[in-house]
């Protein structure tokens, strides 16, 4: 069952990780997909490649979080290839934790720009076209409801900013019948953090079910969100951490 024909989705930060499992699975759904990228255009392509491969529509576009008028550009992109945007997906984002005392400006700047600032651009650029029926999902994180090490000040501020911002964007855009949601993943099986890394055993040991989410997991909730059947959420936030904050 395709829940999603006949819709555009934009995924920032599409080229990897959850970003590519979530573009894939709209794809799944019937969605026709748009993907940003910063640096590595061959895994974009790709992404482009295998949502092509499902028989959906997809193009990549080179967009840097940090860079408003990127990201701007992108929505103004996807318009112009597709005559529309029904799904946003705020995925992009950087985490490089750091003692409080240890942060330099440019690493705050850094971190609000592209985690909470490019959130805001990208949900006012798209919401401007979109018709009832829209949906707005940011990628936040458990770490947003519960810092569990140092290290986190930073990040969890930029992640939980968006909780704030989906609860008061819901309530603007709820009227237009948008809705808006965070999805909070935990441990999640990436290149960033593989479930065989470092730390993946002490991560593992705060769970309740001892086991990191894969990828498919985080954009099996998303698929769910975008599609008629969330059409009664919003403002929500949906936690897949394995217990992490019980």
């Amino acid at each position: 069952m395709q829940r999603l024909r006949n819709k555009v989705a934009l995924i920032t930060g599409g080229s990897r990780g959850m970003g590519a499992a979530i573009a894939e699975r709209l794809a799944q759904e019937g969605a026709n997909v748009v993907i940003t990228y910063v640096n590595n255009a061959e895994k974009a392509n790709g992404v482009v490649a295998k949502v092509r491969d499902i028989g959906s529509k997809a193009i990549a576009i080179k967009a840097d979080n940090a860079d408003p008028h990127a990201i701007t550009s992108a929505v103004d992109s996807t318009i112009a290839e597709f005559g529309q945007l029904d799904i946003l997906v705020n995925n992009a984002g950087i985490f490089s934790p750091k003692p409080i005392e240890a942060l330099t400006l440019e690493e705050i700047d850094k971190t609000l720009n592209i985690n909470v600032r490019a959130v805001v651009i990208a949900s006012q650029a798209a919401a401007a076209h979109m018709k009832s029926g829209g949906r707005i999902i940011s990628i936040g994180s458990n770490l947003a409801e519960r810092a569990v090490m140092p290290g986190l000040s930073l990040y969890s501020l930029s992640k939980a900013a968006l909780i704030g911002f989906t609860k008061g964007l819901a309530r603007d855009l709820g009227p237009q019948g948008i809705t808006v949601n965070i999805v909070h993943p935990g441990s999640t099986n990436t290149d960033m953090n593989p479930e065989d890394g470092e730390y993946s055993d002490m991560q593992r040991s705060a769970m309740c079910i001892p086991r990191y989410a894969e990828p498919d997991d985080i954009a099996g909730v998303v698929a769910f969100l975008a599609s008629e059947e969330g059409k009664c959420m919003t403002a929500s936030g949906l936690t897949i951490d394995g217990g992490t904050n019980a």
